[in-house]
């Protein structure tokens, strides 16, 4: 006989008794936790717990983007990639990239090609940093 219960109830009563933690945190015993007891030291997240997580990253990049750079969506959809792959890569630190962002603003393309090898950043993220300037200079991918 399968048995029924109250999921509300049971909901209710997990998020009181475990708590409920929005970033991560190491339990009684060490594990690194986060949410309502979910263990990520043992258990981790899912495949499509992961797919959720980046979906909602990829949409808080985008309307970041439309905040700080309301030109961004301009761009043509090979180069507004390279902008979003950078933002949620950097966050507020892409801004920091004065001359480059002017340069991709005015279709300047190599120029800001050229930036972006430049930085601190490209010898930090070294393939990313080459994929995605040949990006910004060509506008393929």
């Amino acid at each position: 006989m399968t048995e029924t219960f109250d999921m509300a109830a049971l909901t209710f009563e997990l998020k009181r008794d475990e708590g409920q933690r929005l970033k991560p945190y190491l339990d009684t015993v060490g594990k690194m936790t986060i949410g309502v007891g979910r263990n990520l030291s043992d258990i981790g997240i899912s495949h499509s717990e992961c797919t959720t997580l980046l979906e909602n990253d990829i949409a808080r990049t985008l309307t970041w983007l439309d905040h700080a750079l309301p030109w961004w969506r301009t761009l043509d959809m090979v180069r507004q990639r390279v902008l979003i792959n950078m933002a949620f890569n950097l966050g507020g630190k892409l801004l920091t990239f004065v001359d480059t962002l002017t340069a991709m603003q005015g279709a300047d393309y190599a120029a800001a090609a050229n930036g972006m090898l430049a930085s601190k950043w490209a010898k930090q993220v070294g393939a990313r940093s080459q994929r995605l300037t040949n990006m910004m200079r060509t506008g393929k991918a």
